[in-house]
């Protein structure tokens, strides 16, 4: 995704570009890209003219926006129904705030980049000085929680993740990962899940099944092709779970939009990684 100009105040210096990625103990990352489409949905007041605007699919402008509302524990966007064609999206509190925050630190950065022009030594490269750090994964889902309970066994360790409230991801790796991350109640981590691994089901949550994670959600999305479909499931405002299945598995379950279904996933599918 390409930032338009007038959206990013970085700065750059000998060839190397620098922007800003926001992170804090209690919130995910943000970057100049997410950025520039939350103004745009806040300007245009939809996820379908925020797309249009800066030249993204409005499926990559979709998945951008769950993507940051996973990250963090409040939402920021709250999409209404309508598709690409139509509906409003509202930038929450939250969304607000990221968005004042990202722009005071735009400003500082740009005021930083230029005292270092004028500053460093004529001849003096900054590629080795400066360093982007960004996480990226092929998982569909990457979900931001909380660790509320380890219980550590001879070769493996269960941990459980809230993502929000009332919702859990069970994780299963080996004791000595589990250390690694120095897993414990309160740690932040991200739950990455692959699409594929992510099983659906029709009922609700009184379903029994051998999956140790069994999460009842609303389909919000589903998008056929000519042998796959990918359903989205709400578990909780603004918090959301893609799944992969075949298209004649989605029209046998009848897996529509408003529809309550299930996600089946084992625990030992789910990886975990901290910030």
């Amino acid at each position: 995704m390409t930032v338009p100009p007038d959206q990013d105040s970085s700065g750059s210096i000998d060839g190397v570009h620098a922007t800003i990625t926001l992170q804090k103990p209690q919130a995910g990352r943000v970057g100049a890209d997410r950025i520039a489409l939350l103004r745009a949905i806040r300007r245009g007041g939809s996820i379908s003219q925020a797309a249009r605007d800066i030249g993204l699919s409005y499926k990559s402008a979709w998945d951008a926006v769950q993507i940051l509302n996973n990250l963090f524990d409040r939402p920021l966007v709250l999409p209404s129904a309508g598709g690409k064609d139509g509906g409003t999206s509202l930038i929450t509190p939250a969304g607000e705030i990221v968005l004042d925050a990202y722009d005071a630190a735009e400003a500082e950065l740009a005021g930083t980049m230029a005292r270092l022009e004028t500053e460093l030594a004529h001849g003096l490269s900054l590629k080795p000085l400066l360093w982007g750090i960004a996480m990226k994964t092929s998982a569909r889902n990457t979900l931001r929680g909380t660790v509320t309970r380890v219980t550590p066994g001879a070769v493996n360790a269960e941990i459980v993740l809230e993502i929000a409230p009332g919702v859990e991801i069970v994780a299963i790796i080996t004791r000595e990962s589990a250390i690694d991350l120095d897993l414990a109640p309160s740690k932040i981590a991200l739950a990455l899940i692959k699409s594929s691994f992510v099983i659906l089901a029709q009922g609700d949550a009184s379903l029994r099944t051998s999956a140790r994670n069994t999460l009842a959600g609303t389909v919000v999305r589903r998008e056929d092709g000519p042998v796959s479909s990918e359903i989205v499931l709400e578990m909780s405002e603004g918090k959301t779970l893609t799944a992969t299945v075949t298209r004649e598995s989605a029209e046998a379950l009848d897996l529509r939009i408003g529809s309550h279904a299930l996600a089946l996933i084992k625990a030992s599918h789910v990886i975990l990684a901290i910030e």
